[in-house]
Formats: C-alpha cells, structure tokens, sequence
C-alpha cells in the first residue's frame, strides 16, 4: 500500500529543516497592533501582502482604530484601498467589524475564536492568524500555501483546509504550531511552487512524497 503520509518523526524533521530557514521571519503584514493586524489580515483574502503594505499606511493614518473606522464612509475606504482585490467589499466589512468591535467590546480585538469569526469578513484562516500573532496562541491557519505544501509533501492527506488544519494540529510537535504555519508558508512561495516547484534546492525533498519532483 501507498503511503500517503510521513511519521511524526519525519515531520518533526521537516519542522525544524524549515524552521532553519525561515525560522526568523514573521508574518510580512505590516502591522503595529492587533487592531492593525486584524484589519490586514482581512485586507489580504486572495490579495497579496505586499498589495496590502501598499495601502494600510494610508489606511492606518487616517482610520488608526476600532472607534475611528467605524465612523468612516465605506466610499472614503474604497479610494484608499482600491489598488487590492475585492475592495468595495472589504471596505464595507472592515467599517462593519470596526463598528461591532467599538460596540461590543470597547473597541479592542477580542482573542476568542467564536468572537473572531463572527465579524464581517473574518474566516476561520483570519480568525487564528489573529490569535496567533496577535494574541500568542498556538494555531495552524491554512491558507492556499499551508494546504498545497502540507498535503504535497506528505505532512498530511487530506482534501479541505479545516480537515488539514485539524491534521497539522495532530501531527506538529508541541509549540511549534504557529512558527509552522509561516514555514510552510514561505516555502511554498519561495520553494515549493504550485506548478513548478523547485525539489532540486529544497532542504526536505528526501523526505517529501511529492510523486513528480524532479532533482535538478
């Protein structure tokens, strides 16, 4: 029978190959607080971090919390950020969640999953980036990154990201979880390409099952 997955063992071995690598990097959003953190975050959804450093400067500068941007006129927001994906919605929604965080919780972003993921235009994937980079807490947000490579190379099998997610949890060694989620993350953009991925010069491709890699 065909294995699908690596041991635990070998993850571990991949964890720390990778973290070797880009074990210094952080999350490449430009953010100063949570509040920053969260409104880039939803900024990013299928829009890249560099398109949203562009434009949160502007953003922060004139709206720089919770209380400021609720007041704001989505129509304003929308010149600002119009230069990334899905602006006219993402405007609408960052007015709305800022306007519920003022509201309900005394303008602060709340570190509760549930809280999180009830605000415009905060997902499953935005809500643990957020607890995890903003709050400390252990998390494996999945982005189209994390699921392509942790499934590629064996670190799991699965077909959703909720599903792969829950794998990562299962499988990463403890307190590593978050540090992983950049790793894989940075790998997958750097290395570890969707089409055609670099297996000649990545650190773990004797380890990794990608069936088509091709040593260069």
């Amino acid at each position: 029978m065909k294995v699908k997955t690596i041991s635990k063992k070998k993850v571990a071995e991949v964890v720390e190959r990778l973290g070797e690598i880009y074990g210094e990097q952080g999350t490449e959003l430009v953010h100063s607080n949570v509040f920053e953190l969260l409104i880039s975050v939803v900024l990013s959804a299928q829009t890249t971090d560099v398109s949203v450093n562009k434009v949160t400067p502007a953003l922060f500068s004139r709206w720089p919390d919770a209380a400021a941007l609720a007041c704001a006129d989505p129509a304003d927001v929308e010149d600002v950020i119009r230069t990334i994906g899905l602006y006219r919605a993402k405007a609408s929604n960052i007015v709305k969640l800022s306007g519920i965080l003022n509201d309900k919780y005394d303008g602060q972003v709340p570190g509760d999953f549930d809280a999180l993921t009830g605000l415009p235009g905060v997902g499953r994937k935005t809500a643990n980036v957020v607890l995890a980079f903003g709050f400390g807490q252990e998390r494996m947000p999945v982005d189209t990154h994390v699921f392509r490579v942790a499934n590629r190379i064996g670190l799991c099998n699965e077909t959703t990201p909720e599903k792969t997610e829950a794998a990562l949890v299962a499988c990463i060694p403890k307190g590593c979880l978050s540090a992983s989620h950049h790793y894989l993350i940075f790998h997958g953009r750097r290395v570890c390409h969707a089409r055609k991925p670099e297996c000649g010069v990545c650190v773990i491709r004797d380890i990794c099952l990608f069936k088509d890699k091709v040593l260069k």
